[in-house]
């Protein structure tokens, strides 16, 4: 009967960064002013996704900071669906983006809160402006109003139909609402300034007419508010006191003031910008993501390889390292553009401390022990971890015949070469020391087995008269279980695969993004349950995959990341995903 892998003591969450490691930016030292000046008394923060894909790491950096700044000063954050634009969002995604937030560690305040709660209160505040003389209907066609918005340089003109009465306007607006209208016909805009610098303020569009399906209100609305005019409303409608977007939102910011502005609320929340996240080796556009998932260069959104937070779930990163990887890149206003070594170090480092130690062989060389003699040469027990006794141990067997790593032998090693040749000694990690006696290939010249003795007298104990360095993993034949094992690499060679001008992103596409093997591995990992992580010695950090793993019928383990970061010596991709005794010892 084997032993069961231990599941180590799971740590108290603490809905954000410990307090010990909080990091000060120029977000928190705003709101100490607010705080200290008396405008506010309490911080309300919100995460608003639109749920038209999976959340990504660009999210994860967002959540962490808002739900992080909420928890810090004791005050709330609200999880708000933007579903404005019923086309693209489904229940599926937005199922996916509250797991995510609570896999990450954190809970929003109350229920969840959608745009579409607004609607009706919406539609009010457009009336008002409307009265004000503030927002018209205009029948301009998509094509005629950007000829109309001018440029960079060069003001706008004023639509034909700026200056309809407000009972005209209303009466539209009304009928709009009613459905007489097709799709696209008229629009209800903002009336600003067509003459301004920026852009966003030459009389935006605020409602469109779209006949689309609602997730949550199905067909009763034929109009749709526009995010800038929704996000804003919805802000003040849940008292938010800082609103935290990223830059490319600074422009939208007079927008957001306008508005509130000029509609009858009493709460102005402040908007602040910081920089989004931009992650070397990946994309994190939705559309391309999607784009992905759907002419099937991954396997999905969960797929390991993705940057969502569903396929770094699947892929055995923890919301751990995920939560200290958003402290340590920091908050800023400059370019934030951060190698995914930083991701993966975060990883590793969280992992070394909590993940169970086993053996595993991912490349088979099998090695016939001569010397074998059932009931003398001995198992020997380990520990889970050699700095947690309490994650217990297990009994390592040994067999006649056991398999060890292919690259742990070489028939003419390089300088310092301290693993198996022949004629050579090795010791076998928590077992005897073997020496290599005979090479025997196949027809065409392959190495196929190795046939090695045994010294009985080295177990647990260094051998007399000699010194022998190399250390190697192995696992027993006749005890060890097969497994399937998928060795993950990064998705794209180009460390900017998006920002060539010139040039698809899918040209980046990593060949060798991932490699299947059958592989063998310790028998206490038979009961091993999905999503649970384990260092594989020598080989890097593994997770049962949490969609395909079967304990004790089918193992199926996917690389999280190696023991070391193997991009660091050079910025060429490595040639396949198994470079591990090279790259990763």
């Amino acid at each position: 009967m084997s032993e069961k892998i231990p599941v180590p003591p799971a740590r108290a969450e603490t809905r954000g960064y410990p307090p010990k490691v909080l990091v000060q930016h120029f977000i928190r030292s705003l709101i100490d002013a607010d705080l200290a000046a008396g405008r506010h008394t309490t911080v309300v923060t919100r995460f608003p996704p639109e749920p038209n894909g999976y959340l990504h790491i660009g999210h994860a950096k967002s959540v962490c900071l808002n739900f992080g700044l909420a928890r810090d000063y004791q005050g709330r954050c609200n999880l708000r669906f933007d579903d404005t634009n019923p086309e693209k969002e489904s229940t599926e995604y937005a199922d996916a983006i509250q797991e995510d937030v609570r896999w990450l560690g954190f809970q929003w305040d109350g229920e969840v809160k959608w745009a579409s709660d607004y609607f009706q209160a919406l539609y009010a505040y457009a009336e008002e402006l409307i009265e004000k003389g503030l927002a018209y209907v205009d029948d301009l066609s998509p094509e005629e109003m950007r000829a109309y918005r001018g440029t960079l340089t060069e003001p706008g003109r004023d639509s034909p139909w700026r200056d309809r009465s407000v009972e005209e306007n209303l009466d539209l607006f009304r009928r709009m609402r009613a459905g007489e209208f097709p799709d696209g016909a008229k629009t209800l805009r903002a009336r600003i300034d067509m003459a301004s610098p920026n852009i966003n303020l030459r009389d935006p569009v605020i409602y469109r007419i779209k006949r689309a399906h609602h997730i949550r209100t199905g067909d009763a609305w034929v109009i749709y508010p526009m995010y800038d005019y929704t996000h804003c409303i919805s802000d003040a409608l849940e008292g938010i006191t800082h609103s935290l977007c990223t830059l490319e939102f600074e422009d939208h910011r007079p927008l957001y003031d306008w508005v509130l502005d000029h509609i009858s609320i009493d709460c102005h929340p402040q908007q602040i910008e910081f920089s989004r996240l931009e992650l070397h080796y990946t994309v994190t556009s939705k559309r391309k993501l999607n784009q992905l998932v759907t002419q099937g260069f991954v396997s999905g959104w969960d797929d390991p390889r993705m940057p969502t937070i569903h396929g770094m779930r699947r892929r055995g990163y923890t919301p751990e390292g995920i939560r200290e990887f958003a402290r340590r890149i920091g908050v800023s206003k400059s370019e934030n553009v951060v190698d995914m070594g930083v991701l993966e170090a975060c990883i590793r480092e969280d992992l070394e401390a909590k993940a169970p130690r086993v053996m595993a062989v991912i490349r088979p060389l099998k090695v016939t022990l001569t010397n074998f003699e059932a009931g003398v040469t001995a198992n020997r027990s380990a520990g889970f971890h050699p700095n947690h006794p309490e994650f217990g141990e297990r009994e390592v067997p040994i067999s006649r015949e056991i398999w060890i790593e292919q690259d742990d032998f070489a028939i003419d090693p390089p300088e310092g070469w301290q693993r198996l040749t022949p004629g050579g000694e090795v010791r076998l990690r928590y077992s005897y020391v073997i020496r290599c006696d005979e090479v025997v290939r196949d027809a065409a010249g392959r190495v196929v087995e190795l046939r090695c003795s045994i010294d009985h007298d080295t177990l647990g104990q260094n051998p007399k008269g000699r010194k022998v360095k190399g250390v190697i993993h192995w696992v027993a034949a006749e005890h060890a279980l097969a497994a399937e094992v998928r060795l993950y690499d990064r998705l794209f060679t180009d460390p900017e695969p998006d920002g060539h001008k010139d040039r698809d992103f899918l040209e980046f596409l990593n060949p060798h993004s991932l490699e299947t093997v059958q592989a063998w591995v310790e028998p206490a990992l038979r009961d091993a349950l999905p999503e649970l992580r384990y260092q594989f010695e020598r080989l890097g950090y593994f997770c049962a995959d949490r969609c395909e793993h079967q304990p004790g019928s089918r193992l199926v383990f996917n690389r999280t990341v190696m023991l070391k970061d193997s991009w660091a010596s050079g910025s060429e991709a490595p040639k396949g995903p198994h470079m591990d005794q090279q790259r990763g010892r």
